[in-house]
């Protein structure tokens, strides 16, 4: 394939800073581009995705399906066509339930002052 056939992608993080930019070919789908984000992610950030369950897409405004593929993502008129494509990402890793010293507490507890009629 042609190089200017590909498409130039960059990823914005959460903090500002930016992944990439990478180069896709146009039939690429969006679930590569989340398993590459997940293998690249920088290991100095306090947020970290732990698979691509954990990541949200965002170009113009919208959260990318998986279905969808990469040269759905360019902008169709002038010279756009051919920049570099910022998408912003979202991580929100899947957190496991603790359980912590105010749920142990909220266990039923038995009625402390029961009501007698003499």
């Amino acid at each position: 394939m042609a190089e200017e056939e590909l498409v130039k992608l960059k990823f914005r993080l959460y903090d500002g800073s930016d992944m990439g930019p990478f180069q896709y070919l146009p039939t690429s789908n969006i679930a590569m581009l989340w398993e590459r984000i997940v293998a690249e992610w920088p290991k100095d950030k306090k947020i970290a995705p732990k698979g691509a369950n954990d990541i949200k897409l965002i170009n113009t405004g919208k959260i990318l399906e998986n279905d969808k593929m990469v040269g759905q993502c360019r902008v169709p008129f002038g010279d756009l066509s051919k920049a570099v494509i910022t998408m912003h990402v979202v991580a929100q890793p899947s957190v496991a339930k603790v359980k912590t010293e105010k749920e142990e507490d909220e266990v039923p507890r038995k009625n402390l002052y029961p009501c007698s009629i003499l």
